[in-house]
């Protein structure tokens, strides 16, 4: 069976990385190929030397300022190349990205069936988060088979009619790249991660991320006063390794650069980032992976969004919906610090994403189809 695998970010490449890694293990049963647009070049290229993954077909498409329609259109394009070389019995696409409609898109008009990972999550609001709900809700409907990470994904499958039959729950194969990466990253100390040597041994760590296009502007200032104000308390070392969008870089260092426990790095390479996770005291995001893997780690989350599409990390305990206001953010925070019982219930809570085996059974599944 010739399987294309197709991604463009640095999320999609973790989750993806077990998952190539677990088909290759069979060789007489399925020939894999690796295809990257390169929606974001430098974060990637970390994730496939990480991984020792060497990409057959390479579409190369970021360009500096792209938008949302040329890298749809340079996807497509570059996708019906690839594919009528390749010509795959099956694409397997990830998420919610432009590369996964674009791609499923590209797939469907050469009649190439469709297999989503990460199926069936909805925050059921279009713009929030924007686009990936709309990517993901179209690429659902091109899709053939649907890799749901949970039973609520499943349902959501279900209610727009997609067939019982095609969808399979199996985890998240985020949980499966983490376990290979503590693995890799177990023993280590800040001293292994030049980045990270300017941390205080002593001190606890807040691990930040924010990236949303929902929260340019105004959201994003409300989230660097919270942080800001925090931080000025002098007990916490907050680390936001910042994305390189300049909506983002702009408030975050006009606000926090001289703060001097708020360490504001370069975007941190995959062991770096999980090896600081690890050692962090709760999670300030608005990522979907963190949501998902921080749990695994027993580190609150708290989630800097109006709605979140993992909405199962809200009810079993482990995550805090606290959107972008500025007081919420600070009060939560503040809570977590100083409130021994609420940090250990949410740290104590069971994470409902995964088990570290999901590339395993897709790869069972697979074989048996």
């Amino acid at each position: 069976m010739k399987i294309l695998f197709l991604f463009g970010t640095r999320p999609e490449a973790i989750k993806m990385a077990p998952l190539i890694r677990e088909f290759r293990t069979f060789p007489e049963e399925f020939h894999v190929k690796v295809c990257v647009s390169a929606q974001h070049r430098e974060m990637l290229d970390q994730v496939l030397s990480f991984f020792e993954l060497s990409p057959e077909f390479d579409l190369d498409i970021m360009r500096p300022d792209q938008s949302l329609s040329s890298v749809t259109v340079e996807v497509l394009e570059g996708m019906r190349e690839v594919l009528s070389r390749f010509r795959p019995d099956m694409l397997f696409v990830q998420g919610d990205t432009t590369t996964t409609f674009a791609g499923a898109l590209a797939a469907f008009y050469e009649k190439v069936p469709v297999a989503h990972l990460e199926a069936g999550l909805r925050s059921f609001n279009k713009y929030s988060p924007f686009p990936e709900e709309v990517n993901r809700v179209l690429t659902s409907h091109i899709s053939d088979l649907h890799f749901a990470p949970t039973p609520r994904a499943r349902e959501n499958l279900l209610c727009e009619s997609v067939p019982d039959e095609r969808i399979f729950v199996v985890g998240n194969t985020s949980i499966d790249a983490l376990f290979l990466c503590l693995k890799k990253v177990a023993g280590k100390t800040r001293e292994d991660f030049p980045p990270l040597r300017l941390l205080a041994p002593d001190r606890k760590v807040i691990l930040v991320t924010g990236h949303r296009r929902e929260s340019f502007g105004r959201p994003f200032e409300n989230i660097c006063n919270a942080l800001r104000t925090v931080a000025l308390r002098g007990d916490v070392d907050i680390v936001y390794p910042v994305h390189l969008n300049p909506n983002v870089r702009k408030p975050v260092f006009d606000i926090l650069h001289d703060v001097p426990n708020v360490h504001l790095l370069e975007p941190l390479d995959y062991p770096a980032l999980v090896w600081l996770m690890n050692k962090s005291y709760f999670v300030l995001t608005d990522s979907g992976g963190i949501q998902e893997e921080a749990p695994s780690l027993g580190k609150p989350v708290l989630v800097m969004r109006d709605v979140t599409e993992r909405t199962e990390g809200v009810d079993a305990g482990t995550a805090r919906l606290v959107g972008t206001a500025e007081e919420t953010i600070r009060e939560e925070s503040l809570r977590l610090l100083t409130d021994r019982a609420a940090y250990e219930k949410m740290s104590g809570a069971v994470n409902p994403y995964g088990d570290g085996k999901t590339s395993g059974r897709i790869a069972d599944i697979l074989r048996r189809l």
